[in-house]
C-alpha cells in the first residue's frame, strides 16, 4: 500500500522541465499563481536546449491559496514562503551538483519579489548570476499599501481585464468607467467588453464575473498583506527587469527595484501585457535573449547567436 504523505512533511514546489547539460547552468523560475504552471513551458523551449530549467511553484504551498481565501486567520509570511524556496531550491542544486555551473532565478509578478528574497537568503557561493525580474513591481515604500489603503480601482480594473483576456485568449480593452461609479457599474461596463472582445459568451451573467473578480482582488489582496511589513534587503546580484510591452505600471522602468539595485540594473521590455508575456512565443523569444548564457565554455565559443 502506497504510503500517505506527512500534513508536516513541505510541499514539492519544485517542477523540472529538464537538467542542464553537462557543465551548462540551470534557470529556476519562481511561479506565484494566477496563471497555469504550464506556461513556463514557452521560456523553456525558448533558452538553449542545454540550459537546465524549473519551475518553483507557490501553488503547491497550501497556505498561500489560503491566505487568500480567508486572510483573517492566516500567520502566512514572506520569510516563511522564502524558507519554503530555499529548500527546495538547495536541495536541487544538491542532486544535480549545480556547484559547478551557474544558475539564474527569473521572478515574474510577485514571484520577482520572492526571487529576490531568495538570493538574499542563499550563502554568497549558492547565490545565482543574476534575478531577472519579469514585470514585477518591487516590494518598497512606493509601491506598498495598509490595509487601510486601496488600490486605485481603476488601475485594478485593467489589471483585471488584462487577466481575464489572458485567461480567455481575448485582448479586453476596458472602456472608461464614469467618476463615482462603483464597483458593480464598472464590472458592468467590463462585462460588455469582455463579450465584445470574445472573451466572454453573450449571455454571460455578471455574477460570475463578479465571482472572478473578487477571486483575482483576494490574490492582490494578499500579497499586498505580505509585501507591507517585508523590508528587503539590496541585491548582492545583478537585476534585470523585463517590463511588458503593456506593464502592470508603465510609467516607471524598473518598477521600483532601481532602489535595492545594489549591484545595478537593466531595464528591458517584452511583447505583451503582464500576463500574455508569459504566453506569447515571440515574447518568450525576447525573455530567453535576455537570460545571461549559462552554456558550457566549449558551447559559448563555437555557437553564434540567432540573429
Amino acid at each position: 500500500m502506497a504510503r500517505r504523505p506527512d500534513a508536516t512533511s513541505p510541499p514539492k514546489l519544485l517542477l523540472r522541465h529538464r537538467d542542464a547539460a553537462p557543465g551548462a547552468g540551470t534557470v529556476y523560475a519562481v511561479h506565484p499563481g494566477a496563471l497555469p504552471v504550464g506556461l513556463w513551458t514557452g521560456l523553456s523551449g525558448a533558452l538553449p536546449p542545454e540550459t537546465g530549467f524549473a519551475v518553483l511553484d507557490l501553488g503547491a504551498v497550501p497556505e498561500y491559496g489560503e491566505a487568500a481565501l480567508a486572510p483573517e486567520s492566516s500567520r502566512l509570511t514572506i520569510d516563511h514562503l522564502i524558507g519554503l524556496l530555499t529548500t527546495a531550491y538547495r536541495a536541487d542544486r544538491d542532486r544535480t551538483g549545480a556547484d559547478d555551473a551557474g544558475t539564474v532565478l527569473v521572478g515574474w509578478s510577485f514571484g520577482g519579489v520572492l526571487a529576490h528574497g531568495l538570493t538574499e537568503r542563499l550563502e554568497p557561493r549558492e547565490r545565482p548570476l543574476s534575478v531577472v525580474l519579469l514585470d514585477s513591481i518591487a516590494p518598497t515604500d512606493a509601491y506598498q499599501h495598509t490595509e487601510g489603503d486601496e488600490i486605485d480601482p481603476s488601475l485594478v480594473l485593467r489589471w483585471f481585464a488584462m487577466f481575464l483576456g489572458a485567461r480567455r485568449g481575448a485582448e479586453v480593452r476596458p472602456s472608461p468607467v464614469p467618476d463615482g461609479a462603483d464597483a458593480e457599474a464598472a464590472l458592468t461596463v467590463l462585462l460588455a467588453d469582455a463579450i465584445g472582445a470574445g472573451a466572454l459568451p453573450p449571455g454571460t451573467p455578471l455574477s460570475g464575473v463578479r465571482k472572478l473578480f473578487e477571486a483575482y482582488t483576494a490574490g492582490l489582496l494578499r500579497n499586498n498583506r505580505l509585501t507591507a511589513p517585508y523590508r528587503p534587503a539590496p541585491a548582492t546580484v545583478p537585476l534585470v527587469q523585463i517590463k511588458a510591452g503593456d506593464s502592470l505600471i508603465p510609467t516607471d522602468p524598473t518598477l521600483g527595484w532601481e532602489e535595492l539595485a545594489g549591484r545595478g540594473i537593466s531595464a528591458h521590455s517584452a511583447p505583451g501585457d503582464h500576463y500574455t508575456m508569459l504566453i506569447r512565443p515571440d515574447a518568450s523569444q525576447a525573455i530567453a535573449g535576455l537570460v545571461p548564457p549559462l552554456r558550457p565554455a566549449h558551447l559559448v565559443s563555437t555557437r553564434r547567436p540567432s540573429p
